[in-house]
């Protein structure tokens, strides 16, 4: 996933308090120059804090990998209680201690 300005801005604030001049087909206007304050009550923000805003919300996206792989990897919940009432905690731990290893909080 890639982040843009729109995303950064959606998460500033609810409702429809922003929009964008010069609207093509591309979506190649959604540029900080074309940036468009409709509601009186919230300001613009810079273009240095949106650029941060952007690249903070990738960084966060991209450092979190390892736990949108291991979320497909688990056993549903259901199966893992069922693991456990079978096997036992060591055996449920040890489940998902091979898919913790696979994919490593780094």
């Amino acid at each position: 996933m890639t982040f843009t300005l729109e995303d950064y801005l959606v998460s500033l604030h609810s409702g429809s308090w922003f929009g964008f001049n010069n609207v093509t087909n591309d979506n190649s206007y959604k540029t900080y120059a074309n940036l468009v304050i409709h509601d009186d009550t919230k300001s613009k923000p810079s273009e240095s804090d949106c650029t941060a805003g952007v690249a903070a919300m990738q960084a966060d996206w991209d450092g979190k990998e390892y736990a949108r792989k291991r979320k497909a990897e688990y056993p549903s919940i259901a199966d893992q209680l069922d693991d456990i009432y079978h096997n036992g905690i060591d055996a449920w731990k040890a489940t998902i201690k091979t898919t913790k290893d696979k994919y490593p909080k780094e």
